[in-house]
């Protein structure tokens, strides 16, 4: 854990201010659910991600995608991917979400872009260079949680429609499991 040199005061309400040069470098927004841990004398809040809470589940799923669709599946949540399976998952495991992503998700609509027919590829993470992709909001209650996406890396790529409804029937299948 890393200290700040940050202090402040517990008000008489309880509430405790997150200084904005926190905020932003967690990309923490208002209204975002912080879960709270206690050990001893210490206390940690950390950004709650409900799908990273399905953990195993969320990975079987992207390894069941990739293996029924042949194409990279990822599982991620608000802010990063969870899981990426498939043959160039190295390129978006465990890294961030890029700013278009962040659009996508706060929309809610599904999007699908093939390059090799003139459309404008969303890049998932910054860096990973995607040919054709289908994102799908994963969302529940009106929130969304995160999304399912799968990706091709390969030049001339399209994505079928069979593969389209596969996207759509897991990210339906995660938001069932918070219901």
């Amino acid at each position: 854990m890393k200290a700040t040199g940050i202090v402040r005061r517990i008000d008489e309400l309880g509430r405790v201010v997150i200084p904005k040069e926190i905020r932003s470098t967690l990309r923490l927004k208002s209204g975002d659910p912080l879960e709270i841990f206690t050990d001893r004398d210490e206390l940690m809040l950390k950004k709650y991600s409900p799908i990273a809470s399905l953990e195993k589940f969320s990975e079987g799923t992207a390894k069941s995608l990739s293996d029924l669709s042949g194409l990279v599946a990822v599982i991620c949540d608000t802010d990063e991917v969870l899981h990426a399976s498939g043959k160039d998952r190295r390129e978006f495991d465990k890294k961030s979400l890029s700013p278009k992503m962040d659009r996508i998700l706060r929309e809610r609509k599904s999007y699908m872009a093939n390059l090799s027919e003139g459309g404008d590829v969303v890049p998932i993470c910054e860096g990973a260079e995607v040919t054709a992709q289908i994102i799908v909001p994963i969302v529940c209650n009106g929130d969304c949680l995160g999304a399912v996406a799968l990706l091709s890396c390969d030049e001339g790529a399209k994505i079928d429609p069979s593969s389209c409804k596969l996207a759509q029937l897991s990210a339906e299948i995660l938001a069932g499991q918070f219901e």
